[in-house]
This record gives structure tokens, sequence and C-alpha cells, in this order.
């Protein structure tokens, strides 16, 4: 009896100390998980924009992108616009940040050499405008559907390609506005290599860095510097009242003469 009282205590006692052990080793791992550094979460797409930007996206989206042109000429004293031969495949109008991508023409046989520029598109968050620069590449399809399907997931705005664009038929199939400077049946694949994202790229002779407000619509494409969007914003706003406020104004004069000399606009 007394033989069997000893092994009772012994394995109480042992069952005892496993248990101080094992509590001990969970509240330490508790300690050193609260003490590590937190890992931020993706930036998803549907990140809410801030207000900030959220108000100068939605200015952008309504005010005229000749107006826009016309603003930042008198803001900045350039001329940011893309030439007539960007173009549209269908009539659209929008506004978003610019994500920028640029295509080194290369031939190749890596199977690697345009990863870049579809992570670019992975990683871009809602209200982005995809800026493709492809080098020499006006008769290269920088796009085409399966991008424009990606990106239309994402919600980005719109795209504009200086290069090509194919499957023109299923993009407006989807509804997702691309700009180009034609519309060719050719691939990038085998003949470029991406050479940088969110980089500063020159796009239709216009200067782009990432951020940048793009607005694009019937009349063509802009590119607004984002240190001057606020102002260049303000100013095109009062030069679309102006000029929707002429019209009614020529109609009743007969006259674009008087018009002009009562608002100072043309």
């Amino acid at each position: 009896m007394k033989k069997d009282m000893n092994i009772r205590r012994r394995t109480l006692a042992l069952l005892m100390g496993v248990g101080i052990a094992t509590l001990a080793f969970v509240v330490a791992v508790a300690l050193f998980a609260s003490t590590r550094p937190s890992v931020a979460a993706p930036h998803q797409s549907g990140t809410p924009l801030s207000g900030e930007d959220a108000s100068l996206l939605d200015g952008y989206r309504h005010v005229e992108v000749a107006s826009v042109s016309d603003a930042m000429e008198k803001v900045i004293g350039k001329k940011l616009y893309m030439s007539h031969h960007m173009r549209p495949i269908f009539n659209s109008k929008f506004a978003g940040f610019a994500v920028t991508v640029l295509l080194k023409k290369e031939a190749n046989h890596d199977p690697h050499a345009l990863d870049g520029m579809l992570a670019a598109i992975d990683q871009g968050t809602a209200n982005s405008v995809y800026v493709m620069v492809v080098e020499d590449g006006s008769d290269i399809a920088g796009m085409g559907g399966l991008m424009g399907t990606a990106m239309s997931a994402r919600n980005f705005s719109g795209a504009v390609i200086d290069g090509g664009v194919r499957d023109v038929a299923y993009l407006q199939k989807i509804g997702f506005p691309v700009f180009a400077l034609g519309i060719v049946p050719s691939t990038s694949v085998g003949h470029y290599r991406f050479a940088g994202a969110n980089i500063p790229v020159t796009c239709d002779g216009v200067a782009v860095s990432a951020g940048d407000i793009i607005a694009a619509d019937a009349d063509g494409v802009v590119a607004v510097p984002r240190a001057s969007a606020g102002e260049v914003l303000k100013v095109a706003q009062e030069m679309d009242f102006k000029e929707h406020s002429m019209y009614a104004t020529i109609e009743k004069l007969k006259s674009i003469v008087e018009a002009v000399r009562q608002f100072g606009r043309l």
C-alpha cells in the first residue's frame, strides 16, 4: 500500500511538472509573438481612396480634357497632352493614377522576359491607369484581352498604351477603356523585355511619373503632374464653367465675338 502511494505521488508530481512547463511554453510563445513587428496586409485593389484623392479624381472625371490641357499651359506653362495618334478603341472618358510600365525592344527566348509587365497589373490598385510604353512599338500590341480582363477585375480606370492594342472586340465586350497608337494583331512576347514599373516614362512624347493623374476623353489624353493636380483642376473647372455658360450666350446673341468679350474665354 505504501509503495502504491509513493508511485501515485511521483506520477502526480510528474504530471504537474509537465503541465507547468507546457503553460510556461505557451506564455513564452505568446509574449514572443506580441513583441514581433506586425506584417502589413497586402494593399488590396478595393482599398478606399483618401478623401483628397477621391475628390481629386471625381473632379477630373467630370471636367473636360481640353480644359485640363488649357489649364496646364496656364498653371505649369507646358503642353502635356498626347498626340492625335493616341486614340480610344471606343468612346470613353476616365481618370486615374498612373501605373507606368516600360518595355524595351529585345529579341529573346526568355519565358520570364515580361513577368514584370504582368506583376505591375496584379500589384496595381483600383483607380489606376496602366500607362505602358512599348519602345518603337506602334505596330506591336502592348496589351490585349487577357491583360485588360485583369485590369478590369482590379478596377483599373483604363489603360494608355504607347504602342498597339489587340483583342479589341473582347475589350469592347467587357467595356474596358484603352487608348493606343493603333490596333494590331501582333505580340510583344519574344520581341520585348520588361524594363521597369512605376518609373518615369515618356508616353507619346509626354513625361509621366507613377501617381500622376491621367485623364482621357474623346478629345485625347493628358498627364497631370501629381504635385500640380489640385491647382490645375481648379483652373480647368473654371474654364469649363465659362465655356458651358458661353454656349447659351452665343445662341442668344448669335455672336461669338460678344460672348468672348463677356467671358474672356475662347
